[in-house]
């Protein structure tokens, strides 16, 4: 690796860990600010990156003490292959102990140490489709010229790149024709079976990519409205809209989403929680080594303060669609049946799970539940 590569690739590596962004948020400020790092440094940095990152614990297990990152980086340029079946299984996956435990707890060895395999594994490259403004076909034959590109197996507006590409400078994407997207949220996204006229509160909404992939079956008529406590993700998902033609949505702050007019009007609530992401560590493998025990229980805390504050605002004929990123049951059929319980709530159809998986999707979650009275 070029002394110039390596200088920032380290500088990443000290600097990161004393940041509460995620890696790829990280990346994007620190490539803003240091704009000599050109895009062909930029990618061999990204790639040892996270490769480093995803196997740190069977680095670190091969590396002497003191361990720095310049001796990680030296023994992951130098990649052990031969066996390790002399050390413990989370060791030999590259995870903390606690989360293998975790996943083995809920699935069996067997079972995490596949999960946690395709967690360490690059994950794919897709893109969803905007209808408002196209379709599938026409962009895989515009596409197909020039890259390498396949319709996705489940999501109806999914494409997979074959390799990343810079999608934000594609005259397709200035034009708001697409979103990069993953296929398993696209799929959640596509549980809330959005009407024209409707209602609906996306009420966890970041930077509204999910909105995004309901709005088109709207077709710019009834009401969007889209809340978080991130002004600055909300800022985005404006920005968002507007590109994609959305005209039908509104934004709302802590002042506007207390008005007494929302309150029992919500045909559909979408409430994309936070959660412990475990179903998409491909993408933010950073995220594993610095989840805590602790971190889960105050997360399982905060989604049910969440789902009771989101309730009130569904009509009693409306549906709330309950999603995570995660894998963890605890956080996915655990939460649902103590919602059902606690709110006399019922499954409206069978939950979507996927699981991370080579080649595929990421880890995601949802059920959609209703009134109990509506039976």
């Amino acid at each position: 690796m070029k002394l110039f590569r390596k200088h920032h690739l380290l500088k990443i590596l000290k600097d990161s860990g004393n940041s509460t962004l995620p890696m790829d948020a990280f990346l994007r400020n620190y490539f803003r600010e240091h704009k000599a790092v050109g895009s062909k440094d930029r990618a061999e940095i990204c790639e040892t990156l996270y490769g480093m990152i995803r196997w740190k614990g069977l680095i670190d297990a091969k590396c002497s003490k003191p361990i720095t990152w310049e001796s990680r980086l030296e023994s992951y340029l130098s990649f052990p292959t031969e066996n390790q079946e002399e050390l413990p299984p989370h060791v030999r996956v590259s995870f903390p102990k606690f989360f293998f435990n975790h996943l083995k707890d809920a699935y069996g060895e067997e079972r995490a140490i596949e999960l946690c395999l395709n967690s360490n594994k690059q994950a794919p490259t897709t893109v969803r489709v905007n209808s408002l403004k196209t379709n599938r076909e026409s962009l895989l034959k515009k596409w197909k010229i020039d890259y390498g590109v396949s319709p996705c197996l489940h999501s109806k507006h999914g494409i997979v790149f074959d390799k990343r590409i810079n999608f934000f400078a594609l005259p397709e994407f200035k034009e708001g024709f697409f979103e990069i997207q993953d296929e398993g949220s696209q799929l959640i996204a596509s549980h809330v079976k959005a009407s024209p006229n409707d209602h609906i509160l996306d009420y966890c909404a970041g930077s509204g990519g999910k909105t995004l992939a309901f709005a088109p079956e709207m077709k710019n008529k009834g009401q969007i409205y889209l809340y978080d406590i991130r002004p600055h993700a909300l800022i985005e998902s404006k920005k968002r809209l507007k590109r994609a033609g959305i005209q039908n949505a509104q934004i709302l702050d802590e002042k506007k989403i207390k008005k007494k007019g929302l309150l029992n009007r919500m045909d559909w609530i979408l409430l994309d929680v936070p959660c412990s992401g475990s179903g998409t560590l491909r993408r933010n493998p950073d995220m594993k080594w610095k989840f805590k025990p602790e971190t889960l229980e105050r997360l399982i805390e905060e989604q049910r303060k969440i789902f009771n504050k989101a309730l009130k605002f569904l009509h009693p004929d409306g549906k709330i669609v309950f999603a995570t990123c995660s894998i963890f049951p605890e956080e996915n059929e655990r939460q649902v049946a103590y919602f059902m319980e606690k709110y006399q709530l019922k499954l409206v159809c069978e939950p979507f799970q996927s699981f991370p998986k080579d080649g595929e999707m990421d880890g995601f979650y949802c059920a959609v539940l209703s009134r109990m009275q509506n039976t």
